[in-house]
Formats: structure tokens, sequence, C-alpha cells
């Protein structure tokens, strides 16, 4: 009985979000940001695209400061829930929307792509973000 009622209140928690558009505040050129936006593609969840130019210093702005402190995309928007952070967004939509699952049921093989995922963002990601190239240019210069 707890289950089928567990099971019951993901689904009204998943329909009353769907009723809410999602926003996603995004970088065109960040992969940050593509992967999110592939995530809503392969899940099939209509989102508004909303840009921030991040060459421009628009993160830096009041109202998306209030979003992200952080000042990074992406930053998704559904209802009242805000999510920043690639991978906190895909594990988030994964839970929240769970009609097409990005991630293998199979426990073995979801840790492998969780794994990956990981490596990813801590091993090769940061070496493409715009503010750690800018630190670099500053501290050693563009030769460098």
């Amino acid at each position: 009985m707890e289950a089928s009622s567990e099971q019951q209140k993901k689904s009204e928690n998943s329909s009353s979000s769907s009723s809410s558009k999602l926003l996603l505040y995004s970088y065109w050129q960040s992969s940050c940001s593509w992967r999110v936006r592939f995530a809503l593609s392969l899940k099939g969840l209509p989102y508004e695209y909303k840009p921030v130019n991040i060459t421009k210093g628009e993160q830096f702005s009041p109202d998306f400061k209030r979003l992200n402190p952080l000042h990074f995309v992406p930053v998704l928007v559904d209802g009242d829930v805000v999510v920043s952070d690639s991978y906190a967004i895909l594990l988030y939509l994964e839970d929240k929307y769970p009609q097409r699952l990005l991630l293998p049921a199979d426990p073995r093989l979801k840790a492998l792509n969780l794994q990956a995922a990981s490596v990813i963002n801590s091993n090769i990601q940061p070496l493409h973000m715009l503010s750690v190239l800018s630190h670099l240019k500053e501290k050693v210069g563009p030769e460098e």
C-alpha cells in the first residue's frame, strides 16, 4: 500500500510541474548547457530557452544572480524549483520526469554511466570553462 501511494504522489508531482513550463537559462556554446538541452530533448520535455550571454557578462546581472549566485549556466526553473549545475539538473529531470529514462535501470550500468559523467565533470570540463581560461590567461599569460 505504501509503495502505491508513493508512486501516486510521484505521479501527481510530475503532472503538477508538467503543467508549468520549464525554463532553461543557457548559453548556446556552453557544453554544460548542451548536456541539459540533449536530456530535455531525449525526455521529450518542452521548455522555454532563456539565453544568457556569458561573453557579455549577463550572468552577473542582478536577476540572474537571484537564480544562481555562482553565476554559472545552465539553470533550470521548474515551477518554484530552481536547479543549477548540469549534473544536478540531469539527476533532477531523471527523478522528476521518469517517463523516458536517461540512465539504465541496472545498478552496475547506471554506476558506469555516472562514473563517466563524473570524470567529465571533474577532470575535463573545468579546463573549458570561461572563468578558468580567463584566470589562467591573467596569471600566466595567453601564450602559455
